[in-house]
């Protein structure tokens, strides 16, 4: 799970200022109709003082050095500052195939891959390829981490379509229209995110369990990427609490069973029938996060 070893304090503060704003405008409500209406009149008022600023702001400092416009977009927080405004110096093709590169590495740890068709107004089209390892969770897993690359980029975009690629109807490979539908299609996979900050304590080769919304997790680093599997073993399930780690094979404590947590837990050693249920481990509004499927709380 790539994430930004360069996340400060500071920018989980920023990212989580539009919850903290609408809180305070709902607690106005408390004082009326004409309060909350006051209220909010006040933040469009700053928002858009601050949005003309920025935006002499902008075109000052991209006119002397036009790099600094990539500079500015490969921030997030100001990028976002820039998306709220309408300043974003991207298309919203570019930015969703920026987000899309960002996420590919991730993708291809689980066999998979992502393009962008087209952009039609407000709709995105994508087409998913490449096998996930015909694990559902792992579905889910590129489904999320896509979609939350993409919302996050184009916050413009209504809608996220799949488009089925030719190989899709192969053996062993899961067919790309269904990776949206296990998420949102399927109450009972509907995912849910929840932070997990104690996800950045964990240090390369080191493994910790967590119970998060009330489902068992196991959680690794190798390298500077984190990666999260339900606490069960599938060949004996048995709970994975004492298993070791080694050249990113997770090894069953009980049945020995041996996984390679980099490719979506797939078995190794002639068990590649076997693999681990992968959880998506992302950052969301500057903290480590886990999306949780009712399917998979116990």
């Amino acid at each position: 799970m790539p994430h930004r070893p360069d996340e400060t304090q500071d920018d989980a503060q920023w990212r989580s200022a539009g919850d903290r704003i609408q809180t305070l405008l709902d607690a106005s409500a408390a004082g009326g109709a004409a309060a909350h209406e006051r209220a909010e009149q006040l933040v469009r008022e700053v928002t858009d003082l601050y949005g003309a600023a920025l935006e002499r702001m902008m075109r000052m400092a991209v006119a002397a050095n036009p790099e600094l416009a990539d500079a500015f977009t490969g921030d997030d927080l100001v990028a976002s500052l820039l998306l709220v405004h309408g300043l974003h110096p991207h298309t919203v093709e570019r930015r969703i195939t920026d987000a899309l590169d960002g996420v590919r590495p991730y993708l291809g740890s689980h066999g998979g891959d992502v393009h962008l068709l087209e952009v039609d107004g407000e709709v995105v089209r994508l087409q998913f390829s490449g096998s996930c390892k015909s694990c559902p969770s792992s579905a889910v897993t590129l489904e999320l981490a896509v979609e939350d690359a993409v919302r996050a980029a184009a916050p413009e975009i209504s809608a996220i379509e799949v488009v089925a690629a030719e190989q899709d109807s192969q053996s062993g490979v899961i067919p790309a229209e269904t990776l949206l539908d296990r998420v949102h299609g399927n109450g009972h996979r509907q995912a849910e995110w929840h932070a997990v900050p104690q996800l950045a304590e964990l240090a390369a080769g080191e493994i910790g369990g967590f119970l998060v919304a009330g489902m068992s997790a196991l959680a690794c680093r190798v390298g500077a990427d984190i990666y999260a599997y339900r606490d069960r073993c599938p060949s004996c399930t048995d709970s994975l609490a004492g298993a070791t780690l080694t050249d990113a094979v997770l090894r069953c404590p009980h049945c020995d069973t041996a996984y390679d947590v980099v490719h979506a837990g797939g078995g190794v050693n002639g068990n590649s029938a076997t693999h681990l249920e992968p959880i998506p481990v992302l950052v969301r509004d500057g903290v480590l996060s886990m999306a949780v499927a009712q399917a998979l709380a116990r």
